[in-house]
């Protein structure tokens, strides 16, 4: 008897992880997110000051031994800002790739698995929403929704899933014929059953993939929204809304204007780095 053996159309995903294990560039990423990730979840207990709580004693105060950033014009500490910021920038932008990476699967892969109406419905639906600029799509959602976190989360979710489901749905059309997916199918399987266990992994994997390239880009619309004030609303901190408040005291305060901006720069490089290295680990013809 012959065992037909999974033919992959793309190539496999077990091994990726070890391969970006191994990369410098993955290593110099993932070392960098570590140390913001703990030092956000450390702030708290290393900051001796309230993020939100005014002191105007303490106005526009430079760096020195009690507040490390300097204080903004309110008195707050800088250092305890740029943490409670970071948490609050970074979270929005996990929540952001998780809502879009979910639905963008669960819409592509029932396009690819369904075909005929749902499939067309579907499909006409992702063209719609990229034939329009997702910067336009966005601010015309917050506009008609009215600024705020969850807003802000949900109007950048809503624009960044398209991609994802053309992506998800093109791996699902490449592999219903393959001899795994028809071997499940012979044996009894119903396609929602062997989609799920034979080609919704290798979407999600790939689908993944562009995800972590997209980090650095999703990081720069939380800010660049939230710099527009239509992100976290005062006196809540966030890396956009701190740049925002820094314009008026650049002369006189340049350090108000330096902590966010280092952040968000750090932060997107080692995305960057990450990303990269993650699309070359999962194509094993790539490997330097």
């Amino acid at each position: 008897m012959t065992v037909l053996e999974p033919v992959a159309s793309t190539p496999p995903v077990r091994g990726v992880l070890p391969r970006l294990l191994r990369r410098r560039e993955a290593a110099a990423g993932l070392s960098i997110l570590c140390l913001v990730f703990l030092a956000i979840l450390a702030g708290p207990a290393l900051v001796p000051y309230e993020p939100d709580v005014a002191d105007f004693d303490a106005a526009l105060r430079p760096p020195d031994a009690a507040h490390w950033l300097g204080t903004d014009q309110f008195g707050r500490d800088q250092l305890a800002r740029l943490l409670d910021g970071g948490a609050r920038s970074l979270e929005a932008t996990g929540l952001v790739l998780l809502i879009s990476v979910a639905a963008g699967l669960v819409v592509g892969t029932l396009a690819g698995v369904a075909g005929g109406v749902i499939d067309v419905i579907a499909m006409r639906l992702v063209d719609m929403a990229l034939a329009v600029p997702g910067v336009v799509l966005t601010l015309a959602l917050l506009g008609a929704l009215g600024p705020g976190f969850g807003n802000l989360v949900f109007a950048l979710a809503a624009t960044a899933w398209p991609p994802y489901a053309r992506l998800a749905r093109s791996h699902v059309l490449a592999g219903r014929e393959r001899p795994d997916v028809l071997t499940a199918r012979l044996a009894g399987a119903g396609w929602p059953r062997a989609a799920a266990a034979h080609l919704l992994p290798g979407a999600a994997a790939h689908v993944l993939v562009v995800a972590a390239l997209d980090v650095g880009q999703t990081i720069m619309a939380v800010t660049g929204l939230s710099f527009l004030g239509l992100g976290a609303q005062p006196p809540h901190a966030e890396w956009g809304v701190m740049l925002s408040d820094s314009r008026m005291y650049l002369s006189d305060a340049p350090w108000l204007l330096l902590a966010p901006s280092a952040a968000i720069v750090v932060v997107i490089l080692a995305a960057i780095l990450l990303g990269e290295a993650t699309a070359e680990a999962a194509d094993p013809r790539r490997l330097r």
